[in-house]
């Protein structure tokens, strides 16, 4: 009955779906190219000049060659393993499990700048130290520290801009110094910064250096209070510095066979102390050390009493990100903070795709060498 208006309302429906569906395929693939297009800017496809941390791992793997299956940064290193002791005295600044009184276990990692594997321990090397926190409630606190008192650049771009500057010379395999000169003229920052890094002597090994987190991070209180922090793990060995005879030391695993002696003895402490910031200074700008009469809470003990070569399952496979952080405790607008977290994943991520390689630094009897 073509007159019956109840037989017309299917028909009218199906017209309706029908002449929708091209709509609905439009706003589909929309959506589709619009994911696409978030993951091209993320790799950089869009954008070929955009700072991306595939652009900054692939200026390391420039500048140092690439050592498959090792970091692409502090590629040497060893594995090390412990407990820290907390006194309580943290808590006040922090809610974070780890600041209540009691042990937790850490493992970590010794390790020095650059991406060389097979680099020799020479004069005025930057020691670098990782730790894991793992309290049992599973939240970890990763934290990498490195024994200068403040870091060389500012921001992401001019971290890049200093990594191309330390190319090799293809005609003398070094670093041309006039390149070098010219980023630091570029960077008054980093003109200030070196030259308070050159006034601070480097100590004689790993266990007597004391090692800073550079960056400013957020400690947050039960109360909701939110102070900002830096922190540092300052040696309980007595500092001795670098003697002048260690720069031609023709053991090119000297601190390293140091540290493993000093640890086969007795464990090796450090105490965390946490500096606490006030307004107006500065948390984006790691190049810039904090007034000297900030307050300096001790807050636990770290001991170290077990070192070994990397191998499968222990730190070799850890990757030490700033960012992998508790509660309580939170980042800081330091813009160095995010980039050294997405480098240390494209890192991790290269490395571990690849055969690994024996450890450069073997300790007899840890029987971990692979």
């Amino acid at each position: 009955m073509p007159n019956d208006p109840n037989a017309a309302t299917p028909y009218r429906l199906s017209a309706l779906t029908e002449n929708g569906a091209p709509i609905r395929l439009t706003m589909i693939g929309v959506a589709i190219l619009a994911v696409v297009a978030c993951f091209a800017f993320v790799a950089g496809w869009l954008s070929p000049s955009r700072l991306t941390q595939a652009r900054m791992i692939d200026a390391f793997e420039e500048v140092n060659g690439v050592w498959p299956g090792f970091r692409r940064n502090h590629a040497k290193g060893v594995c090390i393993a412990g407990y820290f002791d907390s006194n309580g005295d943290g808590v006040r600044l922090s809610k974070a499990v780890i600041f209540q009184p009691g042990k937790v276990p850490v493992i970590g990692r010794f390790s020095l700048a650059g991406g060389q594997p097979d680099v020799s321990d020479g004069p005025a090397a930057v020691r670098a130290m990782g730790l894991s926190f793992r309290p049992p409630d599973g939240e970890e606190w990763r934290m990498a520290m490195i024994d200068i008192p403040v870091f060389v650049v500012k921001d992401p771009e001019s971290f890049y801009q200093q990594l191309l500057a330390s190319r090799p010379d293809p005609a003398t395999g070094k670093p041309d110094p006039a390149k070098m000169r010219g980023f630091v003229t570029k960077h008054p920052e980093t003109a200030r910064a070196l030259e308070i890094v050159k006034a601070s002597p480097f100590s004689s090994g790993f266990a007597n250096a004391s090692y800073n987190a550079l960056n400013a991070f957020r400690f947050v209180n039960a109360a909701g209070a939110s102070t900002p922090v830096r922190w540092s793990m300052a040696a309980v060995d007595p500092f001795e510095p670098e003697p002048p005879a260690q720069s031609a030391a023709q053991d090119k695993n000297s601190l390293f066979d140091a540290v493993i002696a000093r640890i086969g003895r007795a464990p090796v402490l450090w105490r965390l102390v946490v500096t606490s910031g006030e307004a107006g200074d500065p948390t984006d700008d790691a190049t810039i050390p904090w007034p000297s009469n900030r307050q300096h809470i001790d807050v636990g003990t770290l001991t170290i009493h077990h070192i070994e070569s990397e191998a499968p399952g222990n730190c070799r496979d850890v990757n030490f990100d700033p960012l992998v952080l508790p509660s309580w405790i939170e980042p800081s607008d330091d813009p160095l903070l995010s980039a050294r977290s997405a480098a240390y994943s494209t890192s991790f991520t290269r490395r571990a795709g690849e055969e690994k390689e024996p450890s450069a630094v073997q300790i007899p009897g840890s029987g971990k060498g692979a």
